[in-house]
């Protein structure tokens, strides 16, 4: 399956919020029952040019809600975000409040740095969806080291035509993994080879919703190297070598899929309610025979991606950095947040506003309808301790079985042996 759920443009904004503020030199307390006061910096990620009025907003309210607050808003450039973390962290100059994703807060909390608000933010708990606020913690350590923000899944867009010219049904979708693999064999041989279904290589979230078991339980090994694991990626192979898989997968990146998928290349692509508009304006042709329909998934339940806002432990201000972590992330702050971009809130009740269940007959509505009844018990299948440098050594050993450099086998017990070295080294 493609590996991603979210577009270009929500990419561009599923960059974390963090403040640059006072770290460091000393230690912070995990009391945040104090007067709520002081200066503190908050850091966005690439967000200033389309969200500057909201922050600013939200800013200008928290601060008059607790007077002698105040925040000083930076902007970062998107490029080399986890590098910045990890050189603060290291240089004592990590922000109060860092936006962090689940891979990157877990070296964090390991080095002390993340504030575990199981203890410091407890009454906070019942406000967030119990998988959401699960979303940060850490295998193998006890506690909560980010407040949940926003949440992001959505469908599986088809090319009806496509399907049609291929004699497959374009009113029944694959539903399942051995429906999806022979609809691609299927669209590939009847093209000779000139459409192929999916364009993007299997990642660990596609290996999740497989049902492959990546961790044991103690959070200690990877495991997607089993008899499953193996399973889908000889079916992926059994795919590029019919062309079933684009010939271009192996450096294919969301954008790239995204436009092969406009130019009627690719049969299948993930995307969110945010790429209709997109569909409309660039390939009307696409739009009028675009078909939605849901993840697959052997497990029942969809991938989502969650974001999320971390105290820093050593920060000289937790009443304040606790409280505006909160204050960003709380119902009334999501759902305002929401409405402005298509994202999706991680606190409870929210998915059940009229805005998220009530269809008015729009494709756009019907999309964001039916992703946040799937977020309800969704997962973030790509596991905590997961690094960028692991997603690596996975991409480069399942290209290897591609390429049949390797067998499956071969190739997913080296990819499991690099990512527990790496494992180990984190701590």
């Amino acid at each position: 399956m493609p590996r991603r759920a979210i577009t270009a443009a929500v990419v561009a904004l599923a960059l974390p919020l963090s403040a640059c503020g006072s770290g460091g030199d000393g230690g912070g307390s995990t009391d945040a029952s104090g007067k709520v006061e002081g200066d503190i910096t908050f850091q966005t990620w690439n967000l200033r040019a389309n969200f500057k009025p909201y922050f600013e907003g939200l800013i200008a309210d928290f601060e008059k809600e607790y007077p002698g607050t105040k925040v000083k808003w930076v902007d970062q450039p998107a490029e080399g975000y986890a590098d910045k973390i990890s050189a603060d962290a290291a240089g004592g100059t990590l922000p109060d409040v860092v936006n962090v994703s689940p891979d990157l807060v877990a070296p964090l909390a390991k080095a002390g740095l993340a504030l575990d608000l199981d203890k410091a933010a407890a009454k906070y708990k019942k406000e967030y969806l119990p998988g959401a606020w699960a979303s940060h913690e850490i295998p193998g350590m006890e506690g909560t080291y980010a407040f949940p923000w926003y949440l992001n899944t959505g469908p599986l867009f088809y090319n009806k035509s496509l399907f049609k010219e291929a004699g497959l049904d374009a009113s029944k979708p694959p539903k399942t993994y051995d429906e999806l693999f022979d609809s691609a064999m299927e669209l590939a041989d009847k093209s000779d080879g000139k459409v192929a279904t999916l364009a993007n290589v299997p990642t660990i979230e596609d290996f999740g919703r497989y049902g492959v078991p990546l961790m044991n339980d103690g959070g200690t090994a990877f495991t997607f190297n089993d008899a499953k694991g193996v399973e889908l990626l000889t079916k992926y192979k059994e795919l590029y070598d019919a062309k079933a898989l684009d010939s271009q997968a192996l450096t294919a990146t969301p954008e790239s899929s995204g436009k092969k998928f406009l130019t009627g290349a690719v049969a299948m692509n993930p995307g969110s309610a945010l790429d209709l508009g997109n569909f409309k304006k660039q390939a009307p042709s696409l739009y009028k025979n675009i078909g939605i329909t849901d993840q697959i998934t052997s497990t029942g339940k969809v991938n989502m991606y969650v974001m999320g806002v971390m105290v820093n432990a050593q920060t000289k201000r937790t009443p304040a950095a606790v409280a505006f972590a909160h204050y960003v992330t709380d119902a009334q702050n999501q759902m305002s947040f929401a409405k402005k971009v298509a994202i999706f809130p991680s606190t409870a009740g929210s998915l059940d506003d009229p805005y998220f269940t009530k269809e008015d007959g729009t494709d756009e509505t019907r999309v964001r309808v039916a992703a946040a009844k799937s977020l309800k018990d969704a997962v973030n299948y790509t596991p905590v301790l997961f690094s960028e440098q692991m997603k690596t050594e996975l991409r480069n050993s399942v290209a290897k079985a591609l390429q049949g450099k390797e067998s499956p086998k071969e190739a997913l017990d080296n990819a499991a042996k690099a990512c527990d070295r790496l494992l180990q080294q984190q701590g």
